[in-house]
């Protein structure tokens, strides 16, 4: 599409995957990364904008420039893999972005689980502001199985306890199956995305009761009181603390990487990243008995179909990335051309 994008209304304007990537990667070269940085990103947000999660999309672009201005994240970071064992790689991003570190190590870490039937992949010394899911899917599309989880800046309050401590904690898998697209879910420990939370704020709505609390402890359905002295609840009470805690364990202590609660960027105004660290996991279910995985994740999408289920997790992702694919990305004109101004 060219660069006036056909409007859908006097608000919004289509636009087409490519030409989102190469906008966003312009951007992120602007304004201090390398091109092999910038093409990671740039992919990552365009992805996310297109399967509609808008939370994850050009929405972090504003959190990503104003890191990269503070100076609190290296874009020109080179990862540093290491083999570590048959079946571990270790990964120091340099204080960059996770997605590189991981594009960095790919290859070796899709090599070793074909090998050794499994691999793990520590990523520490990095930051993860983006969707979880985009990090699983490729190795499913590739009839890999892939878990990853990964912590966040501290903004969850534990179950029983009166102070935030976790991060949002989120958690991603994806499975191949035979007739469609990979099983993947991507899903926060907290009972809502904190960015689900600033989009609320920003539209002036409120939030489902049990999302957070504000400044003094008390339930609130107000999103502006959770960001503003406020704080997270897990989901599902003390299951998803939990769960929470366990990502601190695997994403963190396992890797190298700061907890939630061990970084500080105060001096670093406008940082928006946190400084943690990631874990992957990748599996081949060739390695196993019998019938392919495949068709065995296909029979269980059959029954669970079956039993009335009408949608699995990524369904919604899916029908929107096709319809974005065929018909364009509908951006708001006001973002699209923020997004422009930036990269000139």
């Amino acid at each position: 599409m060219s660069a006036q994008s056909p409007t859908v209304d006097n608000a919004s304007a289509l636009i087409g995957f490519d030409e989102l990537v190469g906008l966003l990667h312009a951007v992120f070269v602007k304004h201090g990364t390398s091109p092999q940085v910038a093409a990671t990103l740039a992919h990552n947000c365009a992805s996310a904008e297109r399967d509609g999660a808008h939370s994850h999309g050009i929405f972090r672009i504003p959190g990503y420039l104003s890191t990269l201005a503070s100076g609190w994240v290296d874009g020109q970071a080179l990862p540093v893999v290491t083999d570590v064992a048959s079946g571990f790689v270790r990964v120091d991003a340099g204080n960059g972005f996770a997605q590189p570190a991981l594009a960095a190590a790919r290859d070796v870490l899709v090599t070793k689980a074909r090998s050794a039937g499994i691999a793990l992949l520590a990523i520490h010394n990095s930051h993860h502001f983006a969707a979880l899911w985009p990090d699983v899917e490729p190795f499913a599309e590739e009839g890999l199985v892939a878990l990853s989880v990964v912590n966040s800046m501290t903004c969850v309050v534990p179950h029983g306890a009166d102070r935030p401590l976790f991060g949002t904690n989120p958690i991603a898998f994806a499975a191949p199956r035979a007739d469609g697209p990979p099983i993947v879910f991507d899903l926060a420990t907290s009972a809502i995305a904190h960015g689900d939370v600033q989009i609320a704020a920003r539209k002036g709505e409120r939030l489902p009761p049990g999302m957070g609390v504000d400044s003094l402890g008390q339930p609130t359905t107000d999103p502006r009181a959770v960001l503003e002295g406020g704080a997270l609840l897990p989901f599902g009470g003390h299951k998803g603390s939990a769960l929470s805690m366990m990502v601190e364990l695997l994403a963190a202590a396992l890797t190298g990487g700061h907890f939630s609660f061990e970084f500080n960027w105060a001096d670093h105004p406008g940082a928006r990243t946190p400084w943690t660290g990631q874990l992957l996991i990748v599996i081949d279910p060739s390695k196993t008995a019998g019938q392919s995985f495949a068709e065995r994740s296909q029979e269980l999408v059959r029954q669970m179909h079956a039993v009335g289920l009408r949608r699995l997790p990524g369904d919604r992702r899916h029908r929107t990335r096709a319809k974005s694919l065929e018909e364009g990305i509908v951006v708001e004109l006001d973002a699209l051309n923020q997004l422009r101004d930036w990269a000139s």
